[in-house]
């Protein structure tokens, strides 16, 4: 039975409410005090997370490596407040007001006297062990550490800690000071009011919080990384990447895989000269067609930004993988594309990496643009039935033994049970 506008609305407001409860965590117990917030980066990330923090009258000091980075970062910020003031949103002298509460910094020592800091730079674990090193050795005794990655092992950063309890993953979407997902991902030694303290500042920087456990990708880009590999299978066997997001689009996104890569950038994890496991994508970098910013990534755009099918990108596919064009119905695209996503988010609930189901829809439905109508990857999985998405998932499997059906999704098939129904006790360390 499909569910009615009511009942889907109904569904997302509670799985919100819900999301903000973290069983077993004292509500009265008390949490620690923020006044000032470091953020090291004033790249898109950092100068967007900064913006939070100042917009809800938070003192931020963020760091650059050089002046000319650091001022390049706060002319960007300046520029997205005086757009909102420009729109009628606030008063000019309140840009100046948001503006005074930035004090830019060239040294991790200069944030000693920080109560949050947060560290927004590349996702590279390296640099970021150096960062949590020295974090260590310069912040102040109860200073929450906090890292924005989007999907590296949290639990190795706060290892370079002697205080891995004040370590916590705070992922922010871009861009930062327009999305509203915050992703507060509790490491293996994260203590309870770091917990706490990290959910209380979501709701004051005006955020939907979902508590999530370490693993690789966490909630929403773990179910990302699903999604984005059977859309590069069906590249390898002849789809052009339009006829993909057309279909992602007639589902209800309305960016598919390959709009969204171009959009972020296709370069984001390549370097010059480098072979990764996307060779469509590493020959398009080679070509310098890396996305929006070039005009030119799987798509051509226009002056615009108006994605044109290309012709480069159909002889480049064709050239590396040797597949004959080829069609399939958008009903199959989709059951591909999305069915994977569900059985994986399956497979983070064995593992007690979510609290609840819910909580997977709520990051899907506020940080990735899932179509409200459908309620999230587990509401869409119950609007399907398990035995759909199980029977797909058997053929994924036979292909791919990392696409296996998870056992609970078997159970859920033999059982007739449902998706949004699933208890395997909660978030787990």
């Amino acid at each position: 039975m499909t569910p009615t506008t009511e009942q889907i609305g109904e569904y997302i407001a509670t799985a919100g409410k819900a999301a903000w409860e973290v069983p077993g965590l004292d509500a009265s117990a008390p949490q620690r005090e923020i006044k000032t917030v470091g953020i090291i980066g004033a790249g898109t990330m950092g100068g967007g997370i900064a913006m939070n923090f100042a917009t809800a009258g938070y003192n931020v000091k963020i760091v650059e490596t050089t002046q000319e980075a650091l001022d390049r970062g706060l002319a960007v910020v300046r520029g997205n407040y005086q757009r909102s003031s420009d729109k009628g949103r606030f008063p000019q002298d309140e840009v100046e007001a948001r503006m005074g509460r930035f004090d830019g910094r060239l040294e991790l020592a200069d944030l000693a006297d920080c109560d949050l800091i947060i560290e927004a730079v590349f996702e590279d674990m390296d640099l970021k062990r150096k960062i949590f090193t020295e974090l260590d050795r310069v912040c102040k005794e109860g200073a929450i550490l906090a890292t924005n990655t989007s999907a590296l092992d949290i639990n190795e950063i706060a290892a370079m800690t002697r205080r891995p309890q004040d370590v916590i993953g705070l992922h922010f979407f871009s861009p930062a000071n327009v999305m509203k997902l915050l992703e507060i991902v509790r490491a293996a030694h994260t203590a309870d009011d770091v917990v706490a303290t990290s959910m209380a500042l979501a709701a004051k920087i005006n955020k939907i919080a979902a508590l999530v456990g370490v693993c690789p990708g966490f909630v929403g880009n773990r179910i990302l990384f699903a999604r984005q590999i059977q859309a590069n299978k069906l590249l390898a066997k002849g789809l052009m990447p339009w006829d993909v997001d057309a279909a992602l689009n007639a589902f209800g996104f309305k960016m598919g895989p390959f709009q969204m890569s171009d959009l972020a950038g296709l370069d984001i994890g390549w370097s010059k000269g480098a072979t990764t496991d996307n060779p469509i994508r590493d020959m398009l970098c080679e070509m310098d067609r890396r996305g929006q910013k070039t005009q030119a990534g799987f798509y051509d755009y226009d002056e615009n930004r108006r994605p044109i099918p290309s012709d480069v990108t159909a002889g480049i596919i064709k050239n590396v993988t040797g597949a004959e064009a080829s069609t399939m119905s958008a009903e199959e695209i989709i059951e591909i594309c999305i069915y994977p996503m569900i059985n994986e988010a399956v497979k983070i609930l064995e593992e007690n990496k979510a609290q609840r189901p819910s909580d997977i829809d709520v990051v899907w439905l506020n940080g990735y643009g899932w179509p409200a109508d459908k309620g999230g990857p587990m509401f869409y999985g119950d609007m399907v039935g398990a035995q759909a998405v199980l029977d797909r998932m058997e053929k994924l499997g036979a292909d791919d033994p990392a696409f296996a059906p998870a056992d609970l999704l078997r159970q859920l098939a033999a059982t007739g049970g449902k998706f949004t129904d699933i208890d395997t006790g909660g978030l787990k360390v």
